[in-house]
């Protein structure tokens, strides 16, 4: 079994079954796997070829959910970006995947407009042509929809995401199609997907958790997919209520935003058996105000990280009224946890120590870099750069990261790579950027800067400097000026002390 084969089995098995939803059309699994095969036609025609690189520059739309099965039937690899990215840095993810084909949305276009100027390869957008552009429907209607079959190995590579890394670089992070399989059917089996089951993408499907555990988890069981380009709390409790939504993933400042919306408590939520969350865990208080907003007992907490599949822990919605903010107490089917200390002995209950995930859903490996890939792993062991510790019930809790990873509304942003935006800047002479609690994004970002006395305001510089560096959800939230930053003899930072400082203002 492939990815390719599995919406061509469901389409075969459930040709009438609503496969997608979006807020202009719905598409059978018939249709929506017709639609595959003449794109996966047009792509060929156009001369893409099996183990080439397609990147996916999309939001959740039906040309998304089209294309990455399109990709597979070719044998093709699929490299879903970020729509909230900048310019450059899809330039950067263009070269460094090797991609020869770039697919992308009208909504992004601008972000991406002058790859085709400066890039060879193919290029796609939906919406009319524009030279040297192809058009998405134009291209995929001249096909027919006879059946492609690809017979892919399961231990062949399927796809490449992208995360951020401490260097400022991102990381490719490769995926076969048996480790998506796999972390797909475990989702299917711990949040009891059926054919039945109506799944609301408004999370972004660049993302593993909302791509493999819900995307292909949901189309592992014939699924309903209900897809929406952005998200907004008025949106998702409408889609919810409206496409009567059975399992809903999103990072933990969605739920927090929704349930600060005045119509939640006259919006019907009935429908959702999960409401599952990953990315940071809820506290106690934020557990608390959700379920009473929503009117439900059914939060589920997701542990894992992109390099996991993801795969990890889960806490159930009946652990939460004694163990909010862990992780859960048990890893999710097909994965096994444990924490180790720096030998990578386990260590006893109590002590903190880095979290390690196994399972086949882990990654491959880190495209083009095999230094990094060993580095990651102990034997069969993912080590997962999070630190923490097991109560004495057996339940984990992560307590802090090796890295400065910051984890906002759900989503990695990596210090570093502002950091080294900020200095780029002619009249900044130091930069530091650290994470700090916000109530409702978990943490968002802070940089204190030192510059050279020819700015008059820190924050307004930064912010529209930064504008064309980096995503917007990477760009700091709030400034602080420094005459210098601490540091030790040897000249490393103490970040610390920075941490300490903004719990103390």
């Amino acid at each position: 079994m492939n990815l390719s084969e599995l919406l061509a089995y469901q389409s075969r098995k459930y040709p009438e079954k609503e496969g997608i939803v979006t807020l202009e059309e719905r598409l059978t699994y018939r249709e929506w796997n017709d639609k595959v095969n003449q794109f996966a036609r047009a792509l060929s025609r156009l001369g893409v070829q099996a183990g080439e690189k397609v990147i996916i520059h999309m939001p959740n739309t039906k040309e998304f959910v089209i294309s990455y099965f399109a990709v597979h039937r070719l044998g093709a690899i699929a490299v879903p970006v970020n729509a909230r990215l900048v310019a450059n840095e899809v330039s950067y993810i263009y070269d460094h995947s090797d991609a020869t084909v770039f697919l992308t949305h009208d909504l992004l276009f601008d972000q991406g407009s002058q790859l085709a100027a400066e890039k060879y390869g193919t290029f796609v957008k939906t919406g009319a042509p524009k030279q040297p552009w192809h058009s998405f429907s134009e291209i995929l209607e001249k096909e027919v929809a006879t059946e492609l079959v690809n017979d892919a190995h399961e231990d062949e590579e399927a796809s490449i995401l992208y995360t951020s890394g401490t260097t400022g670089d991102p990381k490719g992070v490769v995926f076969t199609h048996k480790n998506i399989l796999t972390v797909s059917s475990m989702m299917a089996v711990e949040l009891e997907m059926k054919p039945s089951s109506r799944m609301l993408h408004i999370m972004p499907l660049c993302h593993s958790a909302p791509l493999h555990l819900f995307l292909a988890g949901g189309t592992f069981v014939g699924a309903t997919h209900i897809l929406a380009p952005t998200f907004t709390p008025d949106l998702m409790l409408d889609l919810v209520a409206k496409e009567r939504v059975s399992h809903f993933f999103g990072a933990p400042v969605a739920y927090l935003m929704a349930a600060k919306h005045p119509k939640v408590t006259e919006t019907d939520l009935s429908w959702v058996k999960y409401w599952t969350y990953g990315g940071a865990p809820l506290s106690k208080t934020e557990v608390e105000f959700v379920r009473e907003q929503f009117n439900t007992d059914s939060l589920c907490c997701l542990y894992g990280l992109t390099e996991a599949g993801p795969s990890g822990t889960l806490l159930l919605p009946e652990e939460h009224d004694e163990k909010a903010g862990s992780v859960g107490k048990r890893a999710a089917l097909h994965c096994e946890f444990c924490v180790i200390d720096e030998q990578g002995s386990e260590v006893v209950s109590g002590r903190t120590g880095e979290i390690a995930l196994k399972g086949e859903g882990i990654m491959k490996s880190y495209y083009k870099d095999e230094k990094r890939t060993e580095d990651t792993f102990m034997g069969d062991w993912l080590l997962t750069g999070d630190m923490g510790l097991v109560d004495e019930d057996g339940y984990l809790w992560v307590i802090d990261r090796k890295k400065d990873m910051v984890i906002s509304g759900g989503v990695n942003v990596y210090p570093r790579e502002i950091e080294t935006a900020l200095l780029q800047h002619p009249h900044i002479e130091d930069a530091a950027v650290i994470g700090v609690p916000h109530p409702d994004w978990g943490e968002t970002v802070k940089a204190f800067v030192i510059q050279n006395g020819q700015i008059s305001d820190i924050e307004k510089e930064c912010r529209s400097y930064l504008e064309t560096q980096l995503a917007d959800y990477k760009i700091p939230k709030l400034y602080e000026e420094l005459d210098e930053l601490p540091r030790n003899a040897t000249g490393k930072l103490l970040k610390h002390h920075l941490r300490n400082q903004a719990r103390q203002v």
